[in-house]
């Protein structure tokens, strides 16, 4: 099976026929895809004007999106490093029990859904990289009160997920699956408050 820099030589190899180049592209999100593979293909042809069904799209939009993935898996590679370093000598001094940072870390080793979509076609508006340099960032500072990523408090706790997590916190603005170890527990208690309520007006 090839991985994804094999396959992005093969979207950017002009020898290749568009079809193949575009399902090079599909299946690089095979290897990593942030908010799950559906939403992070529609996230990458909405910012390199592509048409999502289209079969034979510009190369030039392509690379676009390829370039785009790329920058934001380096980000993530990056963390990945960081990570088990940390680790490495957390276990050296003694420290063998993960963390909640650690468990959900060990849930989206690889960069797939790090931060999912619950639908393909509602997704952060910022570039790939951007998003997870925001999420890095709140899980390096702690526990806070809103989404790491568009920072707003409106969150939905959701407990009919597709994947993993199965249930969680859910942005009503952005769209992604907010990871739990950035929330404080008062954040998520008034998640699944106003779930409860909607659930309650709606009966």
């Amino acid at each position: 099976m090839a991985g994804f820099r094999a396959l992005a030589r093969e979207v950017r190899n002009p020898r290749n026929t568009i079809a193949l180049r575009r399902t090079s592209l599909r299946k690089c999100l095979e290897r990593f895809a942030p908010y799950g593979h559906r939403a992070t293909w529609h996230h990458l042809c909405a910012l390199a004007g592509l048409d999502p069904e289209d079969r034979a799209p510009d190369p030039a939009r392509l690379i676009a999106a390829l370039t785009e993935l790329e920058e934001a898996r380096a980000v993530w590679l990056a963390y990945e490093a960081s990570f088990a370093d940390r680790r490495k000598r957390e276990k050296h001094d003694g420290i063998r029990q993960p963390c909640a940072v650690d468990d959900w870390h060990r849930n989206t080793w690889g960069g797939c859904d790090v931060v999912p979509c619950v639908s393909p076609t509602v997704y952060p508006a910022p570039r790939l990289s951007d998003v997870l340099r925001r999420v890095i960032a709140a899980m390096e500072a702690g526990p806070g009160g809103g989404c790491p990523v568009c920072r707003r408090e409106q969150l939905e706790w959701r407990s009919d997920l597709e994947r993993y997590p199965m249930e969680g916190p859910v942005c009503t603005d952005c769209g992604i699956v907010v990871p739990v170890p950035v929330l404080t527990t008062a954040a998520l208690t008034t998640a699944r408050r106003r779930a409860f309520q909607e659930q309650y007006a709606v009966v």
